[in-house]
């Protein structure tokens, strides 16, 4: 059975919830993880995952283009954007805005991703504070995976990432979430691809990555619950 999923819920995944389910129900699992954006070039070639975890809003057009199952979608989890450092690296301060952007524009690089939803909005953000060619600069701009892996290699000295993916890394000392004035939170949400209508095994993971259980691994990974 094939499961896309967006990057930030690798963590709680692996560890935890599919190896759950396999025991339970004796069937497996072939994750595909990437960026959500990557994961929409794999459906426009052809691919037909059975169970797709995603950006909400993405998974919302793919249902309205018939190819999830519009019924089955489930939002699942909400993630914020945060920083870490290099193991026994002092703490910035994110305290407020204006630590943030005295943080970014005195780090030597700061590490986002090119194709993530957390790149993509901390792009935006840096425009937004006026402080974008300063620190594209010299950024470390990755084109997808998991930027934390850039403040254990030396790369960079600030990663910025959805925190669940931050966690991912764990070399890596995460510092903590962007102050909530300017924090972007990505919405994620399961759903049935349409071909998968009516396979009692995806139904059955559908029901397992949105019950109790796997909710306490994903707020254990650094996500929150899904707004009401």
């Amino acid at each position: 059975m094939a499961l896309f999923s967006a990057l930030a819920i690798k963590k709680a995944l692996d560890d935890v919830v599919l190896e759950a389910f396999t025991s339970t129900s004796g069937l497996d699992v072939e994750g595909v993880y990437e960026p959500t954006n990557v994961l929409l070039r794999h459906l426009a070639l052809g691919a037909r995952p059975d169970v797709m975890v995603g950006v909400t809003g993405a998974l919302e057009q793919l249902a309205a283009s018939g190819q999830l199952a519009a019924s089955s979608v489930r939002p699942l989890a909400r993630v914020g954007i945060g920083v870490a450092v290099p193991p026994g690296a002092p703490a910035v301060d994110l305290s407020s805005t204006d630590a943030l952007v005295r943080a970014l524009t005195s780090a030597r690089s700061v590490a986002y991703s090119r194709t993530g939803a957390s790149g993509v909005a901390f792009a935006a953000l840096l425009k937004r504070l006026g402080i974008a060619d300063e620190v594209n600069s010299r950024a470390t701009v990755v084109e997808k995976g998991f930027t934390a892996l850039a403040v254990t290699d030396g790369r960079a000295d600030l990663a910025v990432q959805q925190l669940s993916e931050l966690r991912f890394v764990p070399d890596a000392q995460v510092v903590g979430p962007f102050p909530e004035e300017v924090q972007h939170y990505t919405e994620l949400s399961v759903a049935l691809g349409a071909q998968a209508v009516g396979s009692a095994g995806a139904a059955a993971l559908l029901r397992h990555l949105t019950a109790a259980p796997a909710r306490a691994a994903y707020r254990a990974a650094g996500l929150e619950d899904p707004r009401p």
